[in-house]
């Protein structure tokens, strides 16, 4: 209050907008008060999707953001993934296996494996934006849905993907993910042509 020379009210709502943006957590009670917290990127998520509808970008935009951003950030997890991280992908890529018939749970693990490999990269910028894209780029918001079919092939993707970050493989990995992505557009185009042109609604994507 001293620092700025603002009154209390115009601090309780710079509070208020930090804390739906998950800077900080206001806490109640004694001791209390705002406390720093480490954000997500889905209220970064949020402003992208609001963007882009009063741009009235269509789905198709998301599919070329990720075509473009993902190859070039498993190439670069490749020379720089941990042996812990490894760990935690091969996991993930089970945990698909095991549930193809649970839509959520495949659908998590999936999220997962592409969160993992955006981190991975050492990129700070590149894991918020990858991960606030994730959710978008399943298209299950707009009605995209993958049978047990497609599902197995994209675990035969990630599996192809996880072996290539195994080998330390930084032209495979980038390889692999960018024929992951192309196949994603390709299904999305022959089964749901005209959802891609959808502009992106943000209440339903959030709803989603």
């Amino acid at each position: 209050l001293e620092q700025y020379g603002i009154g209390r009210g115009t601090l309780r709502e710079a509070l208020r907008l930090l804390e739906f943006q998950g800077v900080i957590e206001l806490r109640p009670g004694p001791g209390g008060g705002p406390v720093m917290t480490d954000p997500d990127a889905s209220h970064l998520a949020s402003s992208l999707i609001l963007l882009m509808q009063l741009n009235d970008a269509p789905f198709g935009v998301i599919v070329e953001a990720r075509a473009a951003l993902e190859p070039m950030i498993s190439r670069l997890a490749a020379e720089r993934i941990s042996a812990g991280t490894l760990v935690e992908l091969e996991e993930t890529v089970d945990r698909m296996r095991g549930s193809l018939n649970d839509r959520r749970e495949f659908l998590e693990a999936n999220k997962r494996f592409h969160d993992l490999i955006a981190w991975s990269s050492g990129n700070p910028l590149f894991g918020y934006l990858a991960d606030s894209l994730l959710g978008i780029m399943d298209g299950t918001a707009i009605g995209i849905d993958y049978p047990p079919h497609r599902r197995e092939a994209i675990i035969d993707a990630h599996a192809q993907i996880y072996e290539a970050l195994v080998a330390r493989d930084p032209i495979g990995s980038e390889r692999c993910m960018r024929e992951h992505i192309d196949a994603y557009r390709r299904y999305a185009e022959r089964k749901y042509p005209d959802l891609l042109g959808q502009v992106i609604q943000w209440d339903r994507t959030l709803d989603g």
